[in-house]
């Protein structure tokens, strides 16, 4: 059987015809198509504003700028993340700390977060920002975390980059109910893919402004906003540093038209998740939860090896490899990384995150995925955690 990558974009005839219109148009970059995926996008999560960028890590960046992150202040986030969701702190020059995560779902522990406020506050370095994240496609539990938002005086950003097409308590991730703006990803593995490509949502006007702006170079071209009289029909200002995170109208039509799909797509996907769940009865692995008010997206199938030691943990993994699934981590702990650990994290802080990365592992999940795929790699796990439980 051919190797099985554990996700991949999945693109249809009339994405392509969608992206040759474009091709075919006068314009190739900031055209119409990206105010209309913007739109679109807003609309679809129950959101008043959208503003797409070319990644999610320079959504989250300009996210973190437009709520004012800069030095002095601390974000925190879920150590069980990719690196972009506490770097968006750091290239604002902000503190970076991390609140472990529930064993069962893998999310952001709200009961963890709450200690860490209370110890906070007493010793005066609360967060200005916290980043819960949406692993896998399921929502954090994002009504307590907003109430504790309130209660302590921070804002929230969802890294939603796994998420779009979920919903929370009967509503879509993304309508910013509990937070204050909300990142998308458009990565080729994610839910539906614009090539590259990220999107914020926001309700607040103010906010989308600013995320607009510092897209592009923090530019201001409306006349009636300039700080000095305008020479000529020509001028533009740039009133703050901005960045070119811009995104081209060629990605946002090929987001545009995979965005009519993402229903069924996520319908598919919790389908293949619970093809997963009955082929894995049984084995000593165990499937991340989703929470009871949650609809995941699932952007990933992660099991975890329920009796199997780290050195069990690396040969399953590279015996699986060697079969030709593509199992992956999703994550290594942030705080371990080299980088954290210069800054002072070490083993031990997040015991929760540090024994996921210990036990979990990414099955192959996409549109598209035959039946007779996930049957085969269900066969080759209970082969491999046989040889391991006999020898």
């Amino acid at each position: 059987m051919p190797f099985i990558p554990y996700g991949r974009q999945t693109i249809s005839e009339a994405d392509i015809a969608e992206v040759v219109e474009v091709l075919r148009s006068p314009c190739l970059t900031q055209g119409p198509t990206v105010p209309a995926f913007e739109q679109s996008v807003a609309v679809k999560v129950g959101a008043r504003y959208g503003v797409a960028v070319n990644s999610a890590t320079s959504a989250l960046h300009i996210a973190c700028l437009a709520l004012g992150l800069g030095p002095g202040d601390r974000l925190w986030t879920s150590p069980n993340t990719f690196v972009a969701s506490a770097n968006c702190g750091r290239y604002c020059g902000a503190a970076v700390d991390f609140v472990d995560i529930e064993p069962a779902t893998g999310l952001m522990s709200v009961a963890a977060l709450e200690t860490k406020l209370q110890h906070a506050e007493r010793d005066g370095i609360l967060p200005k920002l916290v980043v819960p994240v949406h692993l896998t496609g399921s929502s954090c539990d994002m009504a307590p975390i907003g109430s504790l938002a309130q209660r302590y005086g921070f804002a929230v950003l969802e890294d939603a980059s796994h998420a779009i097409g979920g919903r929370y308590r009967g509503e879509p991730v993304g309508n910013c109910r509990y937070s204050a703006i909300t990142v998308f990803s458009f990565h080729p593995v994610k839910i539906i893919t614009s090539g590259e490509g990220g999107l914020a949502t926001t309700n607040d006007p103010i906010l989308a402004q600013r995320m607009a702006e510092l897209r592009s170079h923090g530019i201001v071209r409306e006349a009636e906003r300039f700080e000095r009289p305008a020479a000529g029909p020509w001028v533009y200002e740039q009133q703050q540093l901005g960045f070119n995170y811009r995104i081209t109208d060629i990605q946002a039509a090929l987001g545009l038209s995979q965005l009519q799909r993402l229903d069924e797509i996520v319908i598919e996907r919790n389908r293949q998740l619970e093809c997963y769940r009955e082929l894995l009865a049984g084995l000593p692995v165990k499937l991340l939860e989703v929470p009871d008010d949650v609809l995941s997206s699932v952007h990933l199938a992660v099991i975890r090896l329920q009796q199997a030691t780290a050195d069990q943990h690396r040969q399953l993994f590279e015996e699986l490899r060697d079969a030709g699934i593509g199992v992956q981590l999703h994550y290594s702990p942030v705080h371990l990384q080299p980088y954290y650990r210069a800054l002072g994290f070490t083993e031990g802080q997040f015991p929760e995150a540090e024994a996921y990365a210990s036990s979990a592992m990414s099955l192959p999940l996409f549109p598209g995925l035959e039946p007779t795929q996930c049957i085969f790699v269900a066969q080759q796990l209970t082969r491999l955690l046989d040889d391991q439980s006999s020898k």
